[in-house]
């Protein structure tokens, strides 16, 4: 979605460090995975469709990240700054859960409790 779709440079506010983080998350897995077909032909689709891709790849930063801050903008209720946590799953080594949380009181939370309404 975010090297597709011409909404995700709204979507997320700080899309230049999403996308960075993204590739560099790719790249951690490309390089614990070097013969998996799906992830080899990802990485060729973004290449080929993406010049922002293809640039990010070929700076070949490394990053395995499994918590953080996302600012995302919600075409309906607006900015949020979440707080994320990813785990592995231990039946399944190539999946994660990750959960998103707010800060309590804050804006990011009124607008959660929305969109869950």
């Amino acid at each position: 979605m975010p090297f597709f779709d011409p909404a995700a440079a709204e979507f997320y506010p700080r899309w230049d460090q999403v996308a960075g983080e993204l590739v560099a998350h790719l790249r951690s897995l490309a390089g614990s995975n070097p013969y998996d077909r799906g992830l080899t032909d990802v990485v060729g689709e973004l290449s080929t469709r993406s010049p922002e891709f293809r640039q990010l790849w070929a700076a070949h930063n490394v990053r395995w990240h499994a918590s953080g801050v996302e600012h995302l903008r919600h075409p309906i209720v607006g900015e949020m700054e979440l707080t994320y946590e990813s785990m592995g799953m231990q039946a399944d080594s190539d999946l994660a859960l990750s959960i998103f949380t707010a800060e309590p009181g804050s804006a990011s939370e009124d607008a959660l409790r929305i969109l869950a309404s």
